[in-house]
């Protein structure tokens, strides 16, 4: 079990891809400070903000819903790379490489979803009173 969120793989997998879009969003026009360049670095911070909260939650459906928004911002930040790259902004060579990190980084969310959903379904299994059997 991890004692902080900064020990999990995933939030820093997150904060790297946060990085690289800063990085990327950095030559970006400055009429565009406003527009493309605020959003996709709020959507590309998001993922691993939403990582942050979810560890911070009790109550494994509280977690579960965090990380479907860490996962949304996973997708937002797709699109904002899509539309960069559509308008000309970004090359391609660019943006692939965090494209892919954001991929893993949505199956690994999948994963973690997944796996607390299984533990919150065997939690809520009513156990069998003792000597009590069924027909």
């Amino acid at each position: 079990m991890y004692k902080s969120f900064r020990e999990m793989p995933i939030w820093g997998e997150a904060m790297e891809i946060a990085e690289s879009v800063f990085r990327l969003t950095e030559s970006l026009p400055k009429k565009e400070d406003y527009g493309l360049t605020s959003q996709i670095r709020r959507a590309a911070l998001s993922i691993s903000a939403n990582i942050a909260e979810a560890f911070g939650r009790y109550h494994i459906n509280d977690k579960i819903n965090f990380y479907y928004f860490s996962r949304g911002s996973v997708a937002e930040t797709q699109n904002h790379l899509e539309y960069g790259l559509r308008v000309g902004y970004f090359r391609q060579a660019g943006v692939s490489t965090i494209d892919s990190k954001l991929n893993k980084l949505y199956e690994s969310i999948n994963r973690l979803i997944k796996s607390l959903k299984s533990q919150s379904q065997s939690q809520s299994q009513p156990k069998p009173k003792p000597g009590y059997t069924k027909p």
